[in-house]
């Protein structure tokens, strides 16, 4: 059963199908393991035990009658703690909401229910999700990371990178097979990227946000961190009721992909080997690799702090100013960030980058994907941090820098593990292109490793 722990998604759901895995002994498993892992308390903010048992029983018994609902079927999950589950208490990593206990499921939980995945509990994350190292300090009194912070796999002492930090730390340290997470400038492809797991970033609108605690809802999105492609693509299709993207012969033979500068080469040294070695592996499987920039992607970025500040700030004011005491100040002062941009700035602003959109959609469409480093620096020191407010914020800038991309232009992204230890390939393809993404994901999957 130890075996188990480390199989990937897809896998699991094939050994139930065929009688090999029963998903009763299957949760189990997970729920022993989650148990006495010394880092699970910093990983999972609570499990849900009876729920779980509930529906690991009721997959066995449509295991036993022939009526699996898909392939997924009895394989335990875990859920970022943003989306609202059932009875549970959901904090969304603040204690601005302590105790929030919300009636009914997100709408992707219900649906993810429905197809059959078990719900094991619900994982830490950065506090109202607007950081990307993945620390949380309000969960410990605002002095101590801990036990609000994950552990990072390759560094336990460093950043786990978020702010979806307890999905990939729950799938790397072997506490799921895969975690639902969320991305409004990274939060996905960030912590995965930093603990070697697969994350999909899905188009804004793609999946539903009902019942999930927003950060900036016209940026927010929906997507799964697994330990493989072929896990992502089943995870969006229940998640939106679909059918699950065809993989079958998916290859990068004849594929061409943009390098996009200056964001490949104005990287550290970790992530630039990673990359490279990437590219050596994609350029033998058949890929055409072009290095060039977009035009206004640069003023684009400039406009990020008009766009998500002010609309995160404009979200959650009167909750905050209530109680700021509550919240780690770094994070507390990103928010009040928001108060220094008007109305006029905002619309402006938008309507600016809806124009940027444009620019990139033409000037990439001869591109299958548009490829760069997912995170241009490696998992800072969590001592370092806390103790060097300015080391902080320049480091949480430059954790989301490349992953920002993609929530700028509205594209759909993912990140592969490189074999470099805490640095990803991130592969961004054009809004509503994820079938196509993960098939090209697939394919790069197996030149990373080969």
């Amino acid at each position: 059963m130890s075996d188990w722990l480390w199989q990937s998604a897809s896998d699991l759901g094939r050994g139930i199908g065929e009688g090999r895995i029963d998903p009763v002994e299957l949760t189990e498993a997970y729920l022993d393991a989650a148990a006495a892992h010394e880092f699970s308390p910093r990983i999972y903010t609570r499990l849900t035990p009876d729920r779980a048992r509930a529906e690991a029983e009721a997959a066995r018994q449509r295991a036993k009658n022939g009526v699996r609902r898909g392939l997924l079927d009895g394989v335990p999950i875990s859920w970022k703690d943003l989306f609202d589950s059932a009875g549970v208490v959901t904090e969304a990593g603040t204690m601005l909401l302590e105790g929030r206990v919300p009636e009914a499921d997100a709408e992707v939980l219900a649906r993810a229910t429905q197809a059959g995945t078990v719900c094991l509990g619900k994982t830490h994350m950065s506090e109202l999700a607007f950081a990307g190292l993945g620390m949380n300090p309000a969960y410990g009194g605002n002095t101590d990371p801990l036990p609000g912070t994950p552990p990072n796999v390759n560094d336990p002492g460093c950043a786990p990178g978020g702010s979806s930090s307890g999905a990939a730390a729950s799938i790397a340290f072997g506490l799921a097979p895969a975690g639902i997470g969320s991305d409004t400038g990274g939060s996905v492809r960030v912590p995965a990227a930093w603990n070697d797991v697969v994350g999909l970033k899905t188009t804004h609108g793609r999946l539903s946000l009902k019942g999930v605690v927003p950060l900036a809802e016209s940026f927010d999105t929906v997507g799964p961190l697994a330990r493989s492609v072929e896990d992502c693509a089943h995870l969006l299709a229940i998640m939106e009721g679909g059918t699950p993207a065809d993989l079958r012969g998916a290859t990068l033979a004849g594929t061409r992909m943009l390098v996009l500068e200056p964001y490949t080469s104005d990287v550290r040294e970790a992530p630039a080997m990673g990359f490279a070695h990437a590219l050596d592996r994609l350029k033998a499987a058949g890929v055409t690799v072009e290095t060039g920039t977009v035009t206004g992607i640069a003023e684009a970025m400039d406009l990020s702090p008009v766009l998500f500040a002010t609309e995160a700030y404009g979200t959650w004011r009167d909750v905050i100013e209530a109680a700021p005491h509550k919240m780690y100040a770094r994070i507390l002062d990103r928010f009040r960030g928001g108060a220094d941009h008007s109305a006029p700035d905002f619309v402006a602003a938008w309507r600016r980058l809806r124009e940027l959109r444009a620019v990139w959609a033409a000037e990439t469409a001869a591109y299958d994907a548009v490829i760069l480093p997912t995170v241009p620096n490696t998992p800072p020191e969590i001592a370092r941090l806390m103790s060097d407010p300015d080391y902080y914020v320049t480091e949480n800038l430059l954790t989301l820098r490349n992953t920002r991309v993609g929530n700028l232009m509205g594209l759909c992204g993912l990140s592969l593990p490189t074999g470099t230890p805490s640095c990803g390939l991130m592969m961004l393809a054009a809004p509503m292109a994820e079938e196509r993404l993960l098939r090209l994901g697939h394919a790069a999957e197996a030149a990373l490793a080969g």
